[in-house]
Parts: C-alpha cells; sequence; structure tokens
C-alpha cells in the first residue's frame, strides 16, 4: 500500500526547469503590455508567452490526470471518480481567488469588473467581450 501513496503524491513533485519556462512566459506578456517599440512591432511576444504558459499548463494537467488513471486504476476506481477529484481540486484552487479577485474590483468600482459583473459571477466574461464589446 505504500508504493500507491508514494504515486499518487509524485504530481506533487516540483520541476524547476518548468520555473524559468514560466518566467520567460509572464516576461514575454509583461513586455508585450508594457513596453512599446520596435520588438513589439517586429514579434508579438505576449502572444508567444500565452502558448507557452498553455502548453506547460497542458503539459502538467496531461501529467496529473496520467498518473491520476494509473492510481484510480490500481485502487479499482471508477474513470468518473477520477474526473471528479481531478475537478473538484480544480475548483478549490481557482474558484476562490478568482471570485475574491472579482469582488475586490467590484468593490472598488472597477469599471470593466462592475459593467459586467454578471457575465464575471457567472465565469461568462469571455462571452461578454465577444457578444457585447465586439472583437477587438
Amino acid at each position: 500500500m505504500r508504493a500507491v501513496e508514494d504515486k499518487s503524491l509524485s504530481h506533487n513533485v516540483h520541476m524547476p526547469q518548468l520555473d524559468g519556462l514560466r518566467a520567460v512566459a509572464v516576461l514575454g506578456v509583461l513586455i508585450q503590455h508594457f513596453m512599446s517599440g520596435p520588438i513589439n512591432q517586429v514579434t508579438n511576444l505576449g502572444r508567444l508567452g500565452v502558448i507557452l504558459f498553455f502548453v506547460l499548463s497542458g503539459f502538467l494537467i496531461t501529467r496529473i490526470l496520467l498518473e491520476e488513471r494509473d492510481l484510480h486504476t490500481s485502487l479499482n476506481l471508477s474513470q468518473g471518480s477520477l474526473v471528479r477529484s481531478f475537478y473538484a481540486r480544480r475548483f478549490l484552487r481557482i474558484f476562490p481567488i478568482y471570485y475574491l479577485t472579482i469582488a475586490l474590483f467590484a468593490a472598488v468600482g472597477y469599471g470593466p469588473v462592475k459593467d459586467h459583473l454578471v457575465w464575471h459571477l457567472s465565469y461568462l466574461s469571455n462571452f461578454s467581450s465577444s457578444f457585447i464589446d465586439g472583437p477587438d
């Protein structure tokens, strides 16, 4: 039983080499947003940073799901319990800080949040941007 416990924790192993890639991704976005000049005319560092961040996220999430699948298989648990467990962890990790951020911006009267509060609270702000505000 000890081997199963160790395997369930293997996705928590820190991979420091990915920290450097995350830093490159964030730096690309920051340069795109806050620095003007020839570098932004030649390349779209913000877009490259976002793509890199999504690739890293996909890699890490896939790794977690594959390890959890192996664990659930060895414990003879259903695929449904794997999916429920995964989404419960995601929910507990992302939603509290998301709603805290929305509440803080709404409390200080930040226009883009205040004006579309229902869209943000229902987690549909991307649809608001597309249907109400129109494409960029």
